[in-house]
């Protein structure tokens, strides 16, 4: 058998207390719970060659390693050879063996909260050859806790609340705490609540931690917040034991124990203000908040001039307006308002009045009021027809102010845009501008308005609805446009037509129209159906659309009422083929047919085609005949005058830039190089005028006379007109130039002189005398 020993030395890590057994080698077995021997050596298996468990208290705060206990194996002869080896939770770093003597030492204080036991392995070795010399043997090292955690509450402060006038005891909140000491073991973790702070007010469960109440009546409105510090003591309260505290605010939440009051019993007030104004705010006080401070108010037995209403945002009573008040008939009211809570609350109800009363007087004042009108609104009939001018109706206002202020009338004419009224502004007579035509429209809203003259601001407007009555002035008339036929197989008798009439008029009987046509109506007569309507009927058959395709039937229409107004309305009627059953099958006129064979028809429409084919070759013919005109100058050969063409309209009176006028009254003015301001002349060169040959009378009395015809001219235009005239004088140094009377004697002529003309008559002189070469 293998014999191991193991020595715990534990001295310095267990308070040993007074009345125990002294610590010796015989009981070290007991106090671990061992099987005693010798007291020194503990005798084990093969397989458990020492003990599997030892204890260390935690937290040691001795300067060295903390003594565990000691290995030894039987196999340890002392002579160095064995080895002691140490694996498993912390070997190394928490716990270290002696390699050669088996002891263990703890390098650190170890925390039993952060781990409670530690599991490691022993091994016996041999130092040369580091073969096992003993099985290895899992033994536990356990930290015996010490009472070194104070307790903790979870939140550093609370907030709670209880209902005022609470009873005594009632339960307001639980707080507790928590102790990381071992639960199992001793004391440490119990723990004991206790108050601090907060009596005589509350008072806590010591082993719940249960808050409640301790003191009856605690009234919000007197204090509503309490802070109560609360102790959890550990070692079940006894001395030496760790502790945590921890605030509780308590509010006190409010219950309807107060009733509303009114500060002031009477409250006086000035009214001036329209229907539905508010003349002033009452207002009591309720010590509660939130629903049970919520008050309504009243007035005592109602009132007929004022109400009052409740601001839920203010809790006020708003007394408002609801008849107009006037000064003239009563300047004070007086009544009682009163208030009460909305939402009582049963077990404070006993005893107490939840309501109050107040007094409130009102004084009206005298404001200067707009006028105000006899009647409001003013219904007015008149006849329509009614000449301009004629009277209507009339209203009236007057100022409600004792001074009894005068009071002028208008139209507001944008109710009346087409001016049919008129109104007097001193006594309100309202006339017609225009006569009313009921047709047009049977009522007219307009708005007069009442001013009062010392104060325009002061006005009121009342509606004034005029009905324009009714008078026969229109004349019935078919209600209809009537498609009426007649078929020509038809018989005497036959009914081909219902007429119906409407008339615009509205007399008080109603209608009641009588239809007549000439009893001489050889084709067509009508009977009256005494319903507003009438049957058309023939008189005769055999009617025939080569004789006659449709008659016109004069309809005479008339009234009953007063006077009697009467229409004709012309009835046409066509002549149509119908087949046997009286049906229309065609009502275009019959065509009488011609021996060639062709239409009255076919004939007209050749008629248009043939003089729309001459048309076309008259005006084809004008328009070559314009476009073959030869020019004006054919060639070198033609003497005719080279006429310059300007496609240009004067600007009438305004025009100063083109024309001088003065050139034509005077030409003895004329400048020798006068031009056209306007363009720019296209001759090659400048134009160069000769003075003209002095007392040209005989163009002048041309000139003059021609203007003496224009001007007296009725059929003349209404504007300014140019009239030229190819009138050369008698003057003329180049004499007749007009090829037309020497066309006998051309060969005898002389053109040499043309060229001493000047460079006006170049071209003229290089043609003739070019031609006589």
């Amino acid at each position: 058998m293998i014999t191991n020993q193991v020595l715990l030395l534990l001295v310095l890590c267990i308070p040993w207390p007074s009345n125990a057994l002294p610590l010796t080698p015989g009981n070290i077995g007991n106090l671990f719970g061992m099987p005693e021997s010798d007291g020194r050596i503990l005798q084990r298996s093969k397989r458990g060659w020492m003990w599997n468990q030892f204890f260390l208290l935690e937290e040691y705060t001795g300067n060295d390693h903390q003594y565990v206990g000691k290995l030894h194996s039987n196999m340890d002869k002392g002579d160095g050879n064995v080895k002691y080896v140490l694996t498993g939770d912390g070997a190394g770093t928490l716990f270290l063996i002696d390699e050669k003597s088996g002891d263990i030492h703890a390098t650190k204080r170890l925390d039993r909260e952060e781990k409670a036991m530690y599991t490691l392995v022993a091994k016996v070795l041999d130092r040369n050859t580091n073969a096992e010399l003993e099985p290895d043997t899992e033994f536990n090292i356990k930290i015996h806790d010490i009472n070194d955690n104070a307790p903790k509450f979870a939140k550093e402060i609370y907030f709670a609340s209880v209902p005022e006038m609470s009873e005594v005891g009632t339960s307001v909140v639980t707080v507790t705490a928590s102790d990381a000491d071992d639960q199992t073991y001793g004391n440490s973790a119990k723990l004991v609540y206790s108050i601090l702070q907060g009596q005589p007010y509350f008072s806590v469960d010591s082993e719940n931690g249960t808050i409640k109440t301790a003191l009856p009546g605690m009234d919000r409105e007197v204090k509503e917040n309490y802070q109560v510090v609360i102790q959890a003591k550990d070692m079940a309260g006894q001395m030496g034991g760790l502790s945590g505290t921890t605030t509780v605010s308590i509010t006190l939440s409010d219950v309807n124990d107060s009733p509303p009051r009114f500060a002031n019993r009477k409250t006086p007030f000035l009214a001036s203000t329209e229907i539905g104004g508010a003349i002033g705010r009452i207002k009591a006080d309720d010590p509660d908040v939130g629903r049970n401070a919520e008050m309504e108010y009243s007035i005592v037995g109602g009132h007929d001039m004022f109400n009052i209403i409740t601001d839920q945002t203010t809790q006020e009573g708003v007394i408002v307006i609801k008849k107009a008040l006037d000064y003239e008939s009563k300047r004070d009211y007086e009544f009682r308002v009163e208030v009460r809570n909305t939402y009582l609350d049963a077990r404070f109800i006993h005893g107490l009045q939840f309501k109050d009363y107040a007094t409130v007087k009102v004084t009206v004042e005298d404001v200067d009021e707009p006028p105000v009108f006899t009647r409001n609104p003013y219904i007015i009939e008149v006849h329509e027809d009614t000449a301009a001018g004629s009277f209507v109706g009339v209203v009236s206002a007057r100022d409600p102010d004792a001074d009894n202020k005068p009071v002028k009338y208008s139209i507001d004419r944008h109710t009346d845009l087409e001016r049919l009224f008129n109104i007097d502004s001193v006594n309100g007579t309202i006339t017609t501008l225009k006569a009313l035509d009921r047709e047009m429209s049977k009522w007219h809203n307009i708005s007069v308005v009442a001013t009062e003259i010392n104060n325009p601001r002061q006005t009121t407007r009342v509606p004034v609805f005029i009905k324009v009555l009714d008078v026969n002035d229109n004349a019935p008339e078919f209600a209809m446009s009537y498609d009426t036929f007649v078929c020509e197989n038809v018989k005497a008798g036959q009914l081909i037509q219902t007429i119906s009439a409407v008339d615009t008029d509205e007399p008080l009987v109603g209608h009641k129209f009588v239809f007549t046509i000439s009893a001489t109506n050889p084709n067509f007569t009508i009977v009256d159906r005494e319903d507003n309507t009438a049957n058309i009927l023939t008189r005769r058959g055999g009617f025939s659309r080569r004789e006659m395709s449709m008659y016109f039937l004069p309809v005479v229409i008339s009234d009953n009422d007063y006077p009697i107004q009467s229409s004709t309305s012309t009835l046409i009627v066509r002549v149509c083929a119908c087949d046997s059953r009286g049906n229309m099958q065609s009502c275009n006129p019959e065509v009488l047919p011609f021996s060639d064979g062709l239409t009255t028809g076919a004939l007209v429409a050749i008629l248009l085609c043939v003089i729309i084919l001459l048309m076309i070759v008259v005006l084809f013919a004008a328009l070559r005949r314009q476009r073959k005109k030869e020019p004006l100058i054919i060639s070198k050969e033609d003497v005719r005058d080279n006429v310059v063409s300007y496609n240009d309209e004067g600007g009438g009176e305004e025009d100063t830039q083109a024309f001088d006028i003065g050139t034509l009254r005077n030409p003895e003015v004329m400048d020798a190089n006068k031009l056209r301001r306007d363009i720019i002349p296209e001759m090659l060169f400048p134009f160069r005028r000769t003075s003209p040959i002095k007392d040209n009378t005989d163009v002048r009395d041309f000139i003059n006379g021609r203007l003496q015809e224009n001007d007296t001219d009725p059929t003349a235009p209404p504007y300014d007109s140019l009239a030229t005239y190819a009138y050369e004088g008698s003057g003329s140094l180049a004499e007749s130039l007009s090829s037309l009377e020497s066309a006998a004697t051309e060969g005898d002529h002389d053109y040499d002189y043309l060229s001493n003309w000047g460079p006006q008559f170049k071209k003229l002189a290089e043609m003739y005398i070019g031609k006589t070469s």
